[in-house]
């Protein structure tokens, strides 16, 4: 019962916040922390549930927003096609990159997909071209107005987007919670705990490990797009390995195999650097020093050490399921 009363009031204040705190500042930040939760929400589908952690997902995004933006630049392709296309895109390029690299395991898997970040940044830097290298590429454009009646949307209003990435981010809760509940979340659970064991049952790992690898990278390609054409200007710098990590942070530092988790991570992961702007001076310090802390001292995350302060015993759905057996 606690769950759905807190999921409502969740959306209510997402739905009332543009109304509520109505500087452009903080809606930006929550635009940007939206965002940044569909990257995350994806790297949890690789990384909490299948186990094998993937630093590309900066790259990732980036072919979506550049894949994106080019298309309704160059193509003249309607900007809410080219939003839908890049996912397929990115999915594309992840299942070409990831068939022979989830042949191997464990270090030698993050260790590729760090190589691959670093190919696609070099080719966004040094694809002049196409991309603008370092320069970048403008006045990529808004979605165009939707009309309902005589009232015209407009998306070029910061309020408006918020809430299309709020329905974007909805809508990726959905994929991702219909996955992990499926019985290919089943089959990732049992890969993150026992891959050997579960190949010798008879499961072939590697297709279900590209599974999730295509979905985190598609969903990282979305939020890409959906960054794209809210800045209205990208750069490589923005899909670098650093960006990658930070997917990775947020991930562990909500809670790793939660669908909640990565939420919260990739919101304080936008907002903390933020908030400490206070200590100009010593703020990487102290958020660096803060994620330390909470690394060391809740290695659940915080959506876990929450649960059970609130004393509940926060478990993976299926597995919870599993042992109830």
């Amino acid at each position: 019962m606690i769950r759905p009363v807190l999921l409502a009031v969740v959306a209510a204040a997402a739905l009332a916040f543009p109304h509520v705190v109505t500087a452009n500042y903080f809606i930006h930040l929550a635009v940007l922390a939206m965002v940044w939760m569909i990257v995350a929400a994806g790297t949890n589908v690789i990384q909490g549930y299948a186990g094998y952690v993937s630093i590309a997902q900066g790259g990732f995004m980036g072919i979506g927003a550049y894949s994106s933006a080019l298309l309704s630049l160059d193509a003249g392709v309607p900007v809410w096609l080219a939003i839908s296309v890049a996912p397929f895109i990115t999915a594309l390029a992840a299942l070409i990159a990831g068939y022979p690299s989830l042949r191997v395991r464990g270090h030698y898997f993050a260790i590729l997909t760090l190589a691959m970040n670093m190919v696609i940044y070099i080719v966004l830097v040094n694809w002049i071209p196409v991309t603008g290298g370092e320069a970048g590429t403008t006045g990529i454009p808004a979605p165009e107005p939707i009309s309902i009646g005589t009232l015209e949307i407009s998306f070029e209003r910061r309020v408006n987007y918020y809430y299309l990435v709020l329905a974007a981010l909805a809508l990726t809760m959905l994929i991702v919670t219909a996955v992990v509940r499926s019985r290919v979340g089943r089959v990732l659970e049992a890969i993150r705990q026992n891959e050997t064991f579960a190949e010798a049952a008879g499961v072939a790992c590697w297709k279900y490990k590209l599974f999730a690898f295509v979905i985190s990278a598609s969903l990282a390609g979305f939020a890409g797009a959906l960054y794209a054409h809210y800045m209205s200007f990208i750069s490589p710098a923005p899909f670098s390995v650093d960006h990658s990590l930070n997917a990775i942070l947020a991930v562990i530092l909500g809670g790793s195999g939660t669908l909640t988790g990565p939420l919260v991570g990739a919101a304080l992961t936008v907002a903390l650097p933020e908030v400490l702007r206070i200590a100009e001076i010593f703020r990487l310090i102290i958020y660096g020093f803060a994620l330390v802390v909470v690394v060391i001292f809740l290695p659940r995350g915080l959506v876990p050490w929450i649960a059970d302060l609130a004393g509940r015993d926060w478990k993976l759905p299926r597995a919870q399921s599993a042992e109830s057996r």
